[in-house]
């Protein structure tokens, strides 16, 4: 069984910074790609960033040149530093993991953490 947590979240101020953090335990061989995504109120979730094994990155346009994700493989960690928030940032951010759990075959199951909230506002 695999499990993900998140931390990190918060109310912080616009133009205000986070960092959030997410840490995948249990029975892994190895992780393929880990993700932010996030859900406001009303709407659906999106992709905010991810980031392979081999450390290559992808950001959604909204938060390009803001956030930045990265990743500890020893940790199974990933972090995600947040500048210049804005309200619209305003979500509950949730991680997932795309684990491998057996060594003698590539499958691999996607996990999900419970979210973190954030919340931008004056």
């Amino acid at each position: 069984q695999v499990q993900v947590v998140e931390s990190g979240g918060g109310l912080v101020q616009p133009g205000g910074s986070l960092r959030l953090s997410c840490a995948a335990s249990g029975t892994i061989v190895s992780i393929k790609v880990m993700s932010w995504y996030r859900q406001a109120p009303g709407n659906l979730r999106e992709l905010v960033a991810e980031i392979g094994s081999d450390g290559s990155t992808n950001y959604a346009d909204s938060v390009k040149g803001r956030f930045t994700i990265s990743r500890d493989n020893a940790k199974n960690t990933i972090y995600l530093q947040m500048n210049g928030l804005k309200l619209e940032d305003t979500a509950v951010y949730y991680c997932y993991a795309d684990v491998r759990t057996r060594a003698w075959t590539s499958d691999s199951a996607v996990y999900r953490g419970q979210g973190t909230p954030v919340t931008v506002s004056s």
